[in-house]
């Protein structure tokens, strides 16, 4: 690890985030584990929110999938820029602007991370994302509401 990653891990520490990591990690009774980088992996996350292969919170990456999962290394650079931000932003106040970034993102291209500047500083790319071109908030309304009319009623 270098004197950075260092610096990361006990300011995300300080600032509580990794600790909140941990306990979402414990609610979804995911396996901890230490990764590269000063990264925490939580695997066999139980919980179905949020929708994604993995997200970050501090130093803890969770995920449903197992640690092997993690053996991309793109994958790892991108969820590590993500920690580094909750430092940035000194913790747990990453979390409601991560939620704006995702609206913003999701009514421009009705994708949640092809607009949000969070996934764009860590790399949509590096992340698994596909660039969504922008297209009229209405055609994002209108997909949208489509969306849920055609789901199957009933049990």
């Amino acid at each position: 690890m270098t004197g950075w990653q260092w610096v990361k891990l006990v300011g995300n520490f300080v600032n509580l985030s990794t600790f909140a990591g941990l306990l979402v990690a414990k609610l979804g009774r995911a396996t901890v584990s230490r990764g590269p980088r000063g990264l925490f992996f939580a695997n066999g996350y139980r919980i179905g929110f949020p929708v994604a292969g993995a997200f970050t919170i501090g130093n803890v990456v969770l995920s449903k999938h197992p640690v092997s999962y993690f053996d991309r290394e793109l994958l790892v650079k991108h969820e590590e820029r993500h920690s580094w931000q909750y430092f940035c932003l000194l913790g747990l106040p990453m979390l409601p602007l991560y939620v704006v970034g995702v609206v913003f993102s999701w009514l421009l291209t009705g994708c949640p991370a092809s607009r949000n500047p969070f996934e764009r500083m860590a790399s949509l790319k590096d992340g698994g994302y596909v660039e969504r071109p922008v297209q009229p908030i209405g055609r994002t309304v209108t997909q949208a509401f489509s969306g849920l009319r055609s789901r199957p009623k009933g049990p």
